[in-house]
Formats: structure tokens, C-alpha cells, sequence
């Protein structure tokens, strides 16, 4: 494995490193993160990881061959200025900025690029990744980008064009998820369930649901039919659900989150 380095150390930054040391991809120390504007949290990455900081831009381009953007999308701009002296042409510039694009950064550096967006489920290792790269990037580096990002769950080529559907589809819905695991306890706390029990059976529920569609192979109204009983509970709850419009509320909501991430752009 190619020398990686974060630029960041947020929460999703430390959950990618999380599942890079479990996979034992590289030793802690083989592990680089600049972060010289937030010194406590980078300082907490290093208590907790055992990683190696650096306050010097640099100095940590000069170690790490794999470059990881792990900053907000605001602060990109000035950080592939600063970085811009020191880079090499194999040094490989992989993004997850949410609305920034490949032709942004490489309107700055000429580096290959490979544009990513993981979930925050990367933090218990089942996160989902979008990977989309610039034509300059080699089979080799493609590999070792999926490589780091199936260490923390599943990763899928996709082009830069459906980054938008991407982001509506996975990288913003684990809010739509807990706002439905929340309705669910919710639901049945109203019908007399103490509310941790309640949101154990919600979480349980909505978590062996979605693993019998990725096991399966089945599709999903295969899989509700299968509960539907006629003249059943099911039935009658999904009736309440299609006439609140529960899916129509639902591509709204990917929808919506789509045109956010186009409008960034």
C-alpha cells in the first residue's frame, strides 16, 4: 500500500482511518494527517490512533504518495493552493468534498484525481463509496482507493455525472434512516414500548431488512410482499404509508439533496 496522508481529521476522516488500521493496510505510524488549523482534534487522533501528525504542509506531501481531502468543501480551494508548490505528478489527490468537482481541483493541481463519497456507516465499518476518477488515474491506484474504502465497508465505480444521485442516494440518507428509525420508536412508544426497547427493535429491524435485499439478491416489493399477508397487519400499515405518500416523500428527499450537491457544484 501506496504512503497515505489526510488532510482533515473530522469524523469521517477518523473513521477512514479507523478501518484502514482494523484492515491492517498500514502501521499507525505509516499513517500521516494534517490538520495545523484545528490543533486539539488532531491531537485527539493521535492519542487515539497512535498516527502520525504534521503541522507543515510541506513536510507531509514529502511523505505520503496518497492525498486525502478530508476537509469541508469551502476550505478546498485554499488548501490545493497551499499544496500546489509541493505536489508531484504521482502523487494522487483523492477528494470526499462534497459539490467539488474533479475539473475544479485540476483547474489548480494537475494531479490524477479520484472524487469519493463515503457515509458516515464507514464508522462501524458499513459505509458505502462512491468512487469517480479522473482519466489520469491508473488501474493500480483505482485498486488501492477501493482497497482503503472497502476496509470500511463497500465501494462502487461510478461516474463523475452521477455524483448528484450519489450523494441523495447514500451520502445524505443515513439521516433519512435514523429520522425513519426514530418515527418507528416513536410509533411504538405511543402504543406503550419504553423508549430504549423500542429503538432496539426499530434499529434491528431497519438493519436485518436491509441485509435481506443485499443477501437475497431479492427485490425489495418481493420482499415486502412476502410480509404482506392478506387482510393482514402489513398490508393495511403499507396502505397508511402510500397514502402519507411515503415514497413519494422519500425521492423527494434524494431529490432534493441531489440538486444541494449540484447547486454547491
Amino acid at each position: 500500500m501506496k504512503k497515505i496522508g489526510f488532510i482533515g481529521a473530522g469524523n469521517m476522516a477518523q473513521a477512514m482511518i479507523q478501518g484502514i488500521l482494523n484492515a491492517q493496510l498500514c502501521k499507525p505510524e505509516e499513517l500521516y494527517v494534517y490538520n495545523h488549523r484545528y490543533a486539539p482534534t488532531l491531537e485527539k487522533v493521535v492519542h487515539t490512533y497512535q498516527v502520525t501528525p504534521q503541522l507543515d504542509i510541506e513536510t507531509f506531501l514529502k511523505k505520503v504518495e496518497i492525498i486525502i481531502l478530508a476537509v469541508k468543501p469551502p476550505i478546498v480551494p485554499q488548501i490545493i493552493q497551499k499544496m500546489q508548490p509541493y505536489l508531484t505528478q504521482s502523487q494522487l489527490i483523492v477528494s470526499i468534498a462534497a459539490g467539488v468537482t474533479i475539473a475544479q481541483i485540476q483547474a489548480v493541481i494537475e494531479n490524477p484525481v479520484i472524487r469519493v463519497m463515503p457515509n458516515t456507516p464507514a464508522m462501524v465499518g458499513e459505509g458505502m463509496s462512491s468512487i469517480s476518477p479522473s482519466v489520469e488515474v491508473t488501474a493500480e491506484d483505482l485498486q488501492e482507493v477501493a482497497t482503503i474504502l472497502d476496509s470500511f465497508g463497500k465501494s462502487e465505480v461510478v461516474p463523475e455525472s452521477l455524483m448528484n444521485a450519489v450523494v441523495g442516494v447514500s451520502g445524505s440518507a443515513p439521516a433519512y434512516v435514523f429520522l425513519f428509525i426514530e418515527a418507528l420508536a416513536d410509533g411504538a412508544v405511543a402504543e406503550g414500548m419504553p423508549r430504549k426497547q423500542a429503538y432496539e427493535f426499530a434499529a434491528q429491524t431497519v438493519l436485518g431488512s436491509a441485509k435481506m435485499v443485499l443477501e437475497t439478491g431479492k427485490h425489495p416489493g418481493e420482499l415486502k410482499d412476502m410480509v404482506c399477508s392478506p387482510g393482514g397487519t402489513t398490508i393495511a400499515a403499507v396502505q397508511a404509508l402510500e397514502e402519507s405518500q411515503f415514497r413519494a416523500a422519500a425521492i423527494r428527499a434524494v431529490r432534493t439533496a441531489a440538486q444541494k450537491n449540484s447547486d454547491m457544484s
